[in-house]
């Protein structure tokens, strides 16, 4: 038995991984511990938010499947941030937990060159430092030219409630209890990282009326290019706010040696961008309240998931916490909340095309590179897959650039900087994020995925006339100018906006903050569709920073395109600082520009090997 391509594990990256090999024409293996759970949503039942939702765009753009499967489990969507500027606007939507997988499970199994088995995989087979297959629990033994471990958070898993602590997965499946022992024989670094969980409430208990409705819009978004809509957009299934209080911290506070990891029970690194209510109110003690959302989990069952309200403490201690908030005084819990702590390795042992430096052809995607999220494990997943099928072809690796979309930044901060907590991705990470839009996603990426052979052509062709249509547009509004008559000043002053003095493009009027493009169709027929028309609009009333940011990205370039030899010796370059040498050998950047984001690398250290540079290209 072997085959090209074998992934292990069937969540967000696995599933993203395993499509991009086989569409990418590789015999491809997905193992997975329990088929049921392939695209399991064991934490949060939704897909997006901030930033996260730019990276399900930049999934889709590449080809990949995340974003429609999202649509098309969509029970609420909202876009969030409009009052905000279209940098940090992004689509979140409550995803039903039950058709997610389910629709996922169904595209792999009707993908060609894509089997999945049900095992654990106990350890990897690997000659001279290369990949050549993995061997099951039961000893099998399958034999492949690639391999990308997705592994979540399986590896030598605990779950923790107070003092308890049982070796399982997220659902009691029992966890891969020796592949992380195989990895540190190989050499790599072994971190152990915590999430959590809250608890699940049942529907019919809640008192609803003590609690701030939140609708999703009234209009109808999709993750997906292809803008099929799935859901009724008038019947959207309700969340709800409510807020933690005075009695809610007393119970935590009385009670905070009973968590798991306050108790020193957790030898895990929990998030710190998505901590436990009792780290909360432990580190925000100045705080009175803290926000909590009650979110549907499916519509097939009455579950409602508290967001925000994740904790490892006793059983006992979790209903007297749960009853201490507004509405929920009677509620009846259905699923209590745990910590979950796992392996993970140091993502600086990978290269940026997530390659494995101590193993060639082994792949990580995921949580194992410790990350948290289903977004960033998908886009992950899809990157490695992408470029496992490139390097059985013998093709160069694909590499996103910071300036090109937030897989990049993702990918650029693990593998440089290495993490500490789960890593979570946020729009300050990244320094271009007025380039990288929600709404421009596909013109970043769409090409690459075309030229990857992942996207199809009759979509490829809606792009190309997208393009096409934006040009368009910008070259109408160019070319029409209004003069000021009384008609034209009078509706512009309707709109509290200046009148005209002499003539203006309607390109230089849009300019105006109080302008839209709406206001535009007043004077000239625009037939273009509400994308296009919001790309244009966007580009014109933001061009003076969009230009700025574009400098910065170049120059930012500049120091990517300076490559640093394989070869390198650090111990060999004169006057560099210590901790830049050690830092310098263990991450070896293959570019000036990586070297310069690490972390004990100063501008003084990166001139010097600069200088060192120059000196060698001279003498070769």
């Amino acid at each position: 038995m072997e085959y090209e391509v074998i992934v292990v594990g069937g969540g967000h990256a696995g599933c993203e991984a395993a499509l991009a090999t086989a569409r990418m024409g590789h015999s491809t293996l997905l193992i997975t511990g329990n088929i049921k759970n392939i695209a399991d949503m064991p934490c949060n039942p939704s897909i997006g938010g901030p930033a996260k939702g730019i990276v399900v765009r930049e999934i889709d753009a590449l080809g990949g499947e995340m974003g429609k499967n999202a649509d098309k489990a969509a029970l609420q969507v909202k876009m969030l941030n409009t009052k905000k500027g279209p940098a940090v606007q992004a689509l979140r939507a409550q995803e039903d937990k039950i058709i997610y997988p389910q629709e996922m499970l169904k595209t792999i199994k009707n993908q060609n060159n894509l089997s999945v088995k049900e095992s654990l995989v106990e350890d990897l087979i690997v000659e001279n430092n290369k990949i050549q297959g993995v061997i099951l629990e039961d000893g099998t033994k399958i034999l492949c030219k690639a391999v990308i471990l997705t592994t979540g958070t399986y590896l030598k898993s605990n779950i923790l409630v107070g003092s308890e602590k049982k070796a399982e997965g997220p659902h009691g499946e029992r966890p891969s209890k020796f592949l992380s022992e195989s990895l540190r024989k190989l050499g790599f670094t072994i971190l152990r990282l915590k999430t959590g969980t809250p608890p699940r409430i049942e529907k019919s208990s809640i008192d609803f009326t003590k609690t701030s409705l939140e609708l999703g819009d009234n209009i109808s978004h999709t993750f997906s290019f292809e803008n099929k809509v799935y859901y009724d957009v008038e019947n959207q299934e309700p969340c709800y706010l409510i807020y933690t209080n005075d009695e809610t911290h007393k119970i935590i506070n009385n009670n905070l040696e009973k968590s798991s990891m306050y108790g020193g029970y957790v030898e895990g690194i929990g998030p710190r961008y998505c901590p436990s209510i009792e780290d909360k109110v432990v580190r925000f003690k100045d705080k009175s309240r803290h926000q909590l959302f009650l979110e549907p989990e499916s519509k097939y069952y009455d579950d409602i998931y508290i967001q925000g309200f994740s904790t490892s403490m006793p059983y006992d201690v979790q209903e007297k916490m749960v009853h201490s908030l507004s509405g929920l005084e009677h509620a009846k819990i259905k699923k209590y909340a745990y910590a979950i702590e796992y392996d993970a390795i140091d993502a600086r042992q990978l290269k940026q095309s997530l390659e494995t430096k101590l193993v060639e052809n082994l792949f990580t995607a995921g949580q194992i590179n410790g990350t948290s999220g289903y977004e960033e494990a998908a886009g992950q997943g899809l990157i490695a897959g992408i470029n496992a099928s490139l390097k059985l072809e013998g093709k160069p690796s694909f590499v996103l650039k910071r300036n090109e979309s937030y897989i990049g930044v993702l990918i650029d901060d693990l593998v440089t900087k290495g993490v500490k907590d789960p890593y979570r991705l946020l729009t300050s990470r990244a320094e271009y994020r007025l380039l990288l839009r929600h709404d421009n996603a596909d013109l970043r990426l769409r090409e690459y995925g075309y030229e990857l052979g992942l996207v199809q052509e009759d979509n490829y062709q809606t792009f190309l006339q997208k393009k096409k249509d934006i040009q368009e547009l910008f070259k109408l509004l160019e070319n029409n100018k209004i003069t000021p008559t009384n008609e034209v000043n009078s509706y512009l002053k309707n709109q509290n906006s200046a009148e005209l003095k002499d003539g203006i493009t309607l390109y230089n009027l849009l300019k105006r903050p109080e302008i839209t493009i709406e206001h535009i169709k007043h004077f000239i027929d625009i037939s273009y569709d509400e994308e296009v028309c919001y790309q244009v609009e966007i580009n014109i009333r933001y061009e003076g920073y969009i230009k700025k940011a574009l400098h910065e990205a170049e120059k930012m370039l500049l120091l990517e395109n300076k490559k640093i030899p394989e070869d390198i010796n650090y111990e060999e370059i004169p006057n560099i600082a210590s901790e830049a040498r050690q830092k310098l050998a263990e991450i070896r950047p293959t570019s000036i520009g990586q070297a310069s984001r690490i972390s004990g690398v100063n501008p003084a250290d990166i001139s010097i090997l600069m200088i060192y540079l120059r000196k060698r290209e001279r003498n070769d």
